[in-house]
């Protein structure tokens, strides 16, 4: 064997182990990674194709990030005016210690509290910034993707997943 074929012998086995890397940022139109976002304060995992069905909002966050603060309340109140039809799941990227301090503060909350504690969600997401945020339709497409954004931009994404939940686009298969 050529010093060549070793090579791409090797990258493939590493794409193979690593999925993330072989692939681009998610995009509109595709199925969002199939990884574990994060766990819960139980030790739960969380991934969400275990929401097929429901609009679902992935959003990376801190406790130290402005905008991150802002929204979350207001995702709060779109994942109960949604009635079971959506599931945001609120990714923070501290560390554990951090997020159990945030998870009780937000025990009240609904939506779905996870701690990327090893950073796999992130990057297999491609979070290269805070807020990120993934909205993902009832077939389990991704419909946006945003990062970045500023507190601006909230009531603007709050009009989008509405639409999503006003679609009625039933999951694919």
């Amino acid at each position: 064997m050529t010093n060549i074929q070793t090579f791409f012998i090797r990258l493939s086995l590493l794409f193979a182990m690593c999925p993330a890397l072989a692939l681009g940022d998610p995009a509109v139109g595709d199925t969002p990674p199939d990884v574990e976002l994060g766990v819960t304060s139980s030790g739960k995992a969380v991934k969400p194709q275990d929401y097929l069905g429901r609009v679902v909002v992935v959003t990376f966050w801190a406790s130290w990030c402005g905008p991150c603060r802002k929204e979350l309340p207001i995702l709060e109140s779109v994942q109960e005016q949604g009635k079971g039809q959506i599931q945001v799941i609120a990714v923070n990227i501290e560390d554990p210690a951090t997020f159990r301090k945030a998870s009780r503060i937000l025990k009240d909350q609904q939506m779905q509290l996870a701690n990327d504690r090893n950073g796999v969600g992130q990057r297999a997401y491609h979070v290269k910034g805070i807020p990120h945020m993934m909205l993902i339709g009832r077939d389990g497409r991704i419909l946006d993707v945003r990062t970045g954004y500023a507190e601006a931009a909230i009531p603007g994404i709050v009009d989008e997943i509405n639409g999503a939940l006003a679609a009625k686009t039933l999951p694919a298969g």
